[in-house]
């Protein structure tokens, strides 16, 4: 049902997109991301949960694409609504559609990435909260090279419109700062439903912080694969 709508949501949107190019170019990601959820159903079915945050994520990001994210009116809509804009209320003096997608990226997502880690590398405790706020930094990090990349690449209006840094040269720090934010919220909510209903939870946390394994590694485990060998 979700991935009916959202390919009825991208389809409207495909209608008369902003820039074209760009357009095509903000959505490959999504394209691939939908692909790899297709692939991996059977095999790694999701939960309901994180589904629908995968969902939400995709839907922000398909309206941004349409708009070209720093063109998205939700300044028209706030005054249509409320008869005020949205920068008026808040002081703000550029587009802050993708700060805030950027802050659901975390938000929405770790806790996907938490549900992966903990069933397929079987992660407990700390770890299953501290894995899905690093891989949320590192992804957005390496999101935020590729957008380098490709404005390097193209070029142009349409590296331009696609790094959408809006003259701040702060803009690919703050954009991993939200999303980091996002991704510490959603593990800190996750952490307290756990640690409300979870009856194990202490022993848990305190069981994946123990050290398992007391011989070192690096130089140690090599000499000992080697004297093995022999």
């Amino acid at each position: 049902m979700l991935l009916a709508l959202l390919l009825a949501l991208s389809t409207l949107l495909a209608i008369a997109p902003h820039d074209r190019a760009d357009w095509a170019l903000e959505n490959a990601l999504l394209v691939g991301g939908v692909a790899v959820l297709v692939a991996t159903h059977e095999r790694l079915p999701l939960s309901r949960v994180s589904y629908t945050l995968i969902f939400l994520f995709f839907c922000l990001h398909a309206v941004g694409a349409h708009y070209t994210y720093s063109l998205v009116p939700y300044d028209a809509w706030c005054e249509a609504l409320t008869g005020r804009t949205l920068s008026s209320l808040t002081g703000w003096n550029r587009n802050h559609y993708d700060r805030l997608v950027h802050l659901a990226y975390g938000l929405l997502l770790a806790y996907p990435a938490r549900e992966v880690f903990m069933r397929v590398a079987d992660v407990r405790g700390f770890w299953g909260y501290f894995l899905p706020l690093d891989v949320t930094m590192a992804t957005s990090m390496l999101y935020e090279l590729i957008e380098w990349g490709a404005a390097s690449l193209f070029g142009g209006d349409l590296g331009v419109a696609y790094l959408g840094t809006q003259g701040d040269q702060w803009d690919a720090q703050k954009d991993m700062a939200l999303a980091t934010v996002g991704a510490i919220v959603a593990m800190l909510v996750t952490g307290v439903i756990n640690w409300r209903y979870q009856r194990d939870f202490a022993r848990a946390f305190a069981e994946s912080l123990r050290v398992k394994h007391r011989e070192p590694l690096g130089e140690d485990a090599l000499a000992r694969q080697m004297r093995k060998r022999r």
